[in-house]
């Protein structure tokens, strides 16, 4: 009796420390997990839900499936002109195999070790063998200027005169690869390195890119001169714009006046034959009376001006002392 007590007791201690240890486990959304007996790896689980282990014997490490992110330290990199320029770069990543990330890597902290000296050099080595320029833009559009003219007459004026003349006066360095080629080729170094990790890499961005002291100075230059530049071109285009309008105003004020001077011309003729037609009716009505008053029209814008008469004696001032002029 005494020993079935016994047994009973032991067994009941057995299942008690069995259900203390837990043969089950609860594997959440977003977590994935690796149950490793002895340092072997026996099963893996990527799926949530409840999950059965062998109490003290089987370990569960648990990961997150999730996408995670990267940050780097800020690096002094030599651009390929032996530009120096700080850059910051970030990424992110996800555990893509999780036999090889526990083979290889085991945690958590061990990976993001391993991600410092793989993309760190990986940025300083795309970073040192291309162009500033290709680094800090990412492309030319930011340079070119589109400005459509809308003038009273309702006339649009395209843009691309204006903008080939920017184009070629501005000479600012031009983009061949640009930021987005760059963190491809990061991403392309690194994603033939971090596979064996069971790790992988999906975007790695320059978050970052900060000139250094002595380099400040001379960017600045470079922008008040492509601004200078650009600002030439515009000057130069208007230049033009004015000389245009001034001439198109020119050939209208001319086209103006000589229709107005034609008009004139042919109002004064005909005032003129209507003045010689009066003029002969009234002759021939009355010559005598005619020519009396023709002679005193004269008179009277001849004489004020006369500042002295030396003689009467005249043919010309026969109506000065005899209306019928004799």
């Amino acid at each position: 009796m005494k020993k079935t007590i016994i047994l009973l007791a032991i067994l009941g201690i057995i299942v008690a420390a069995v259900i203390v240890a837990g043969p089950f486990f609860v594997l959440n959304e977003g977590e994935q997990a690796v149950v490793v007996r002895f340092g072997k790896i026996v099963k893996t689980h990527t799926e949530a839900g409840l999950k059965f282990r062998t109490p003290f014997v089987d370990i569960v490490n648990k990961y997150p499936k999730k996408l995670m992110s990267w940050d780097g330290e800020k690096q002094r990199i030599p651009t390929k002109e032996n530009q120096f320029i700080w850059v910051d770069a970030t990424a992110r990543w996800r555990i893509a195999d999780l036999t090889k990330f526990y083979e290889s890597v085991t945690t958590i902290d061990s990976a993001y070790g391993r991600m410092d000296d793989v993309i760190d050099s990986a940025v300083r080595t795309v970073i040192s063998s291309n162009y500033l320029r290709e680094a800090v833009r990412d492309s030319d559009e930011i340079l070119k200027t589109k400005i459509v003219e809308t003038f009273q007459t309702g006339d649009v004026m395209g843009p691309s005169s204006l903008e080939e003349l920017t184009v070629s006066q501005a000479q600012y360095e031009k983009i061949e690869k640009g930021r987005r080629v760059l963190s491809n080729e990061m991403i392309a170094i690194v994603s033939s390195i971090v596979p064996e990790f069971g790790i992988e890499i999906i975007d790695i961005i320059p978050r970052q890119i900060k000139y250094s002291d002595e380099l400040t100075d001379s960017v600045y230059q470079r922008m008040i001169k492509e601004r200078n530049q650009i600002a030439q071109a515009f000057r130069s285009y208007g230049e033009g714009k004015k000389a245009e309008w001034l001439g198109k105003l020119e050939n209208e004020r001319r086209s103006v006046l000589s229709s107005a001077y034609a008009k004139s011309e042919t109002l004064k003729g005909t005032a003129d034959a209507e003045a010689t037609k009066i003029y002969a009716e009234a002759y021939g009505k009355d010559a005598s009376f005619f020519e009396f008053w023709k002679a005193m029209e004269s008179y009277k814008a001849t004489i004020p001006g006369l500042k002295k008469t030396l003689s009467t004696d005249m043919d010309y001032f026969k109506y000065l002392y005899s209306p019928t002029g004799r």
